[in-house]
């Protein structure tokens, strides 16, 4: 039973990843296909986890509910917003039945009237978090802060009309900062996410880290 639970999904795990791995690397039409085939399974497993991700959100909510959790209300919403927006995209192929067709489904006019302006209402109130961020950064304490500070000054201004007037030198200025050090520094951080998605790939493949398995282990 434990071989079951535990040696065949890591067997799999072992196989799949190898196989995924060396199919870049082999010039050959069966490589090709392999992958087309992977990528088809993939997408039949993915919309099993949306079930999966879908009964994991209901029962979280369910039990915010029935326990009277803080912020049990919102939780209540939850439902709400998904059973109308499921029974209007299962309605009739979502087609809306109070205006011409050609204006859009009932699903549609869900987007476009909650979703987008709610979407935009939340990342209005990041914009004062990111400001309020930013006022505490660039205060400047130590030489480090004062690089940023400096830095962000003259992006800021040459980003605009005004630093032009100011100094012709500010726009070129602001695109050394965004070209070179950012540019180096993004450049920096997407190797070191790269080798902790390859370190984390080979892990898996080699059975040390087992979370997925479930068990805490």
């Amino acid at each position: 039973m434990t071989f079951l639970k535990r040696g065949v999904p890591l067997g799999i795990a072992f196989l799949m990843g190898v196989l995924m791995a060396f199919q870049y690397y082999v010039p050959h039409e069966h490589s090709k296909a392999f992958l087309e085939l992977m990528t088809r399974w993939d997408k039949i497993i993915a919309g099993f986890a949306v079930f999966i991700g879908a009964y994991s959100l209901f029962h979280l909510h369910y039990t915010r509910i029935k326990r009277r959790a803080a912020g049990w209300g919102y939780s209540f919403f939850v439902f709400v917003g998904a059973f109308v927006t499921i029974a209007f995209g299962l309605y009739n192929g979502g087609e809306a039945f109070w205006h011409d067709k050609k204006e859009g489904t009932m699903f549609d006019w869900i987007y476009m009237n909650i979703q987008v302006p709610a979407g935009a209402t939340i990342f209005s109130i990041l914009a004062f978090f990111m400001a309020s961020a930013a006022y505490r950064t660039f205060r400047a304490r130590t030489v480090e802060s004062t690089v940023l500070l400096v830095a962000a000054i003259i992006v800021m201004l040459g980003r605009v009309p005004v630093g032009a007037l100011i100094s012709q030198y500010i726009p070129v200025a602001a695109d050394w900062i965004m070209g070179v050090p950012n540019l180096a520094a993004k450049r920096g951080i997407l190797l070191g996410v790269s080798l902790g998605a390859i370190a984390t790939s080979i892990k898996i493949i080699f059975g040390v880290e087992r979370q997925y398995l479930g068990g805490g282990d």
